[in-house]
């Protein structure tokens, strides 16, 4: 749990990365049925003017501000590749990049360059327009591209979520002098979701300032289970992750009590495994002590004895 600023690192492991998805058949099917899009047409993305790109930076907010950082850290772990690094909002713009001096001519050329729209609508099968598209990690490596004027090129992209658990946009990395093999997609992947990851919790721990937080078990894909605790113990907001736990969407408003003194959750409720992490949790955090654990959670000392005893029947009852 984090409490305010101090974390408390929980007594479970970090899942490991999933490798990125590379199926591209839905996305072709889309390029043709749907978008009606030529394949050996030689066209590039649109680029907006400078006014333009400022109003989508505005309305990108806090995530763009919480990107930052990250995205210089991304660049120079993947500058010695020949890769830059963009952030797109949920249009496909590309709101920023960061790119060196040896490449900058290069990704002019290519539209790899804020502005750019790469909307899958229009620029055909690419990282990031079908990340949007289908949102999730994808890769997409030279004549994976469904535009034929695009097979130099290589991109791995993986959604952004902003602090409210909404899909805000897509972290890419793209070369247009890949390997021909494609072999780094795995490691670029790994380091893409990873920040990812970052820019979010940036953004949730600017908007909860101040808040108890608390991190809800395995971390799998770009986003991380966090919940946002208020004085009552009192679920006030959600990462992407931990609103799927809760089956929560992100268009719900968020007021729930994590844990009270009345009401005792079935076993298969949507809470109940967000409760018995943050049990275990405040447990670690205060050595096993109960009383101390119970401040904690702003519960009671026999609400928390209960509830440990409820979830160890649980426990024995789910053993084979």
């Amino acid at each position: 749990m984090l409490d305010g600023s101090r974390p408390v690192h929980p007594a479970f492991p970090i899942a490991r990365i999933p490798a990125v998805q590379t199926g591209l058949d839905a996305s072709w099917r889309r390029c043709q049925h749907d978008y009606g899009l030529d394949p050996s047409a030689p066209t590039l993305p649109d680029v907006l003017s400078g006014a333009e790109l400022r109003q989508a930076c505005q309305r990108a907010g806090r995530v763009l501000y919480s990107a930052g950082p990250e995205l210089e850290r991304l660049y120079a772990a993947l500058a010695p590749v020949s890769y830059t690094v963009m952030l797109s909002d949920m249009d496909g713009i590309v709101l920023t990049h960061q790119a060196g001096p040896a490449i900058r001519r290069g990704c002019r050329r290519w539209h790899f360059w804020p502005g750019a729209v790469w909307a899958e609508r229009h620029a055909g099968t690419n990282g990031i327009g079908t990340c949007l598209a289908e949102r999730r990690s994808i890769s997409v490596h030279r004549n994976q591209h469904w535009r034929s004027g695009l097979h130099g090129l290589a991109g791995v992209a993986t959604p952004v979520y902003d602090a409210y658990g909404r899909m805000a946009g897509a972290l890419n990395a793209s070369s247009f002098h890949p390997t021909p093999d494609g072999a780094l997609g795995v490691l670029i992947a790994s380091a893409l979701l990873q920040s990812a990851r970052q820019i979010e919790l940036n953004c949730f721990m600017d908007q909860y300032r101040g808040h108890a937080i608390m991190l809800l078990g395995d971390t799998a894909g770009a986003s991380v289970p966090l919940v946002a605790l208020d004085r009552d113990r009192h679920i006030v907001g959600a990462t992407h992750a931990a609103r799927i736990q809760m089956g929560l969407s992100p268009t719900d408003d968020i007021n729930v009590c994590l844990l009270d003194d009345t009401a005792t959750p079935a076993p298969d409720a949507p809470l109940r495994e967000a409760q018995t992490v943050a049990i275990h949790t405040a447990l670690a955090s205060a050595r096993g002590k109960v009383a101390v654990a119970a401040r904690m959670l702003g519960v009671s000392r026999s609400t928390l004895h209960r509830r440990i005893r409820n979830i160890a029947q649980t426990q024995a009852t789910a053993r084979p």
